[in-house]
């Protein structure tokens, strides 16, 4: 896995919202995708954070719904990201080690270009590796 790209495995293009779409705008575009995550952009396609479906467990378990809330409100703005030339094991460690499930890949002025989850990382390896007998 070690020569391995992000751009390779990545999936691009990724659903987006701004910062002021409805909170439930973007938990409906979630569910109609079948999408763990948005990504928040500016108009011009610069990342500012991302919604994830763990934000909206906390929304709920903290028992702060608004129903006039933005994105902006629940958004993680503090956003780690990656490059399409990262090696995969470099995020795929970084994924577990701070319990990630989604990050952003970006070119170098912050435009996003993609995004590397969970399943991508799984899904790529579910077709190198022959499973172990038990």
């Amino acid at each position: 896995m070690e020569d391995i790209f992000v751009g390779r495995l990545m999936s691009s293009p990724v659903k987006t919202v701004s910062p002021d779409t409805p909170a439930h705008r973007a938990a409906e575009t979630m569910l109609d995708e079948g999408i763990g995550s948005v990504i928040v952009t500016s108009d011009d396609g610069r990342l500012e954070g991302i919604l994830t479906a763990t934000d909206f467990v906390h929304v709920a378990a903290e028992q702060r719904w608004a129903s006039d809330a933005t994105v902006a409100t629940y958004m993680t703005t503090d956003v780690t990201t990656t490059t399409a030339n990262a090696e995969v094991r470099e995020i795929a460690d970084l994924m577990v080690d701070n319990g990630f499930q989604h990050v952003p890949v970006v070119d170098d002025e912050d435009n996003v270009v993609g995004i590397v989850t969970t399943t991508d990382i799984t899904a790529y390896l579910s077709t190198v590796r022959t499973p172990s007998p038990s």
